[in-house]
């Protein structure tokens, strides 16, 4: 196991030094972020002294080589817009969109499995065949379309649920979250859903496939042929097998949850991380762009680790395989 690891952290390392030289020079060839920080009318001296304020006269691979040093110790940057470090801004957004992607997953886990796993059990059924027609909606209809369609009916409409902002947080062990009141649970409920949506589908077709297939096995058959509960049946032995590929898949899938947030964020102005890195796009500011994009992949390396871990403690096959290797 610990071979296991230590060569999978090898892998992540190589990843992150080849993502630092791709997010660098792809964001800093793009634009010029001096002419979107000053006013028109200044002239060519004002905008050189910008240039040499930011560090922007320096070439290209001086400002890459200033970076990396920056970045082993933990410094991303400043800031054009706030004058701030970069890390900080994008720290400080983390609580909200990490919370909105936590929240968003426990929907797809617990809406999806149960009617993913009904719908393999019983996959002739009227329910059944609803359920997978829903799930194909779910993966058909567009993010923005979506949230506002749920604004419009519960928010507008019905008056239910409020259509935008975090409301109030609460500061546990220095870290803000909403979650432990009944009032932030009422402003998180319509951006989470809109963000589980296409996981929710996800998952009813992944616990559909595995139950489908857990059902046909022999095991399966001969807890049957023993008079075990179907709710054992199902429990036990099919749980047991399909969360393998659902663990795997839902550790991805919740990096893509926290790194394309951006648009429930906007939609529903919710001030996470996804709503920052659209502010900055939209102003060049190319330390927080980076910043992100670094934040990201890191944690999608870090996800992408615990899975392997986790994928080779359920299944150890995979361990096996490694030392053989």
């Amino acid at each position: 196991m610990l071979a296991f690891i230590l060569r999978r952290l090898g892998q992540a390392m190589l990843v992150i030094g080849a993502m630092v030289v791709i997010v660098f020079f792809g964001v800093n060839v793009i634009g010029d972020p001096v002419y979107m920080l000053i006013s028109p009318e200044m002239d060519q001296n004002a905008v050189e002294a910008t240039k040499v304020a930011l560090g922007l006269d320096k070439p290209i691979w001086e400002q890459f080589i200033y970076f990396v040093t920056g970045a082993v110790q933990g410094d991303l940057g400043r800031s054009f817009v706030h004058g701030e470090p970069a890390i900080k801004l994008i720290l400080s957004r983390m609580p909200a969109t990490m919370e909105l992607a936590l929240v968003a997953l426990l929907m797809a886990v617990v809406i999806g499995l149960p009617l993913g796993v009904y719908a393999g059990l019983k996959p002739e059924s009227r329910l059944a065949k609803a359920i997978m027609a829903i799930s194909i909606l779910g993966f058909s209809l567009p993010t923005f379309w979506v949230g506002l369609m749920l604004i419009m009916f519960f928010s507008v409409m019905l008056g239910w649920l409020p259509a935008t902002g975090r409301g109030d947080v609460v500061r546990v062990l220095g870290i803000e979250t909403s979650l432990l009141s009944w009032q932030g649970w009422t402003f998180i409920a319509l951006p989470a859903l809109n963000l589980a949506l296409l996981k929710i589908s996800l998952v009813i077709r992944l616990a559909r496939a595995g139950t489908r297939e857990a059902a046909l096995m022999d095991y399966v058959k001969f807890a049957r042929a023993k008079g075990l509960a179907q709710s054992r049946i199902v429990g036990v032995h099919i749980m047991k097998n399909i969360m393998i590929p659902i663990v795997t898949v839902l550790g991805l899938e919740f990096g893509s949850l926290v790194a394309f947030s951006v648009v429930t964020e906007t939609i529903f102005a919710w001030p996470g991380m996804g709503k920052l890195l659209l502010e900055a796009i939209q102003r060049l500011d190319r330390p927080v762009i980076v910043a992100y994009v670094m934040v990201v992949v890191v944690l999608f390396v870090v996800i992408n680790l615990v899975v392997d871990v986790l994928y080779s403690i359920l299944d150890p096959r995979v361990r096996l395989t490694e030392a053989k290797a």
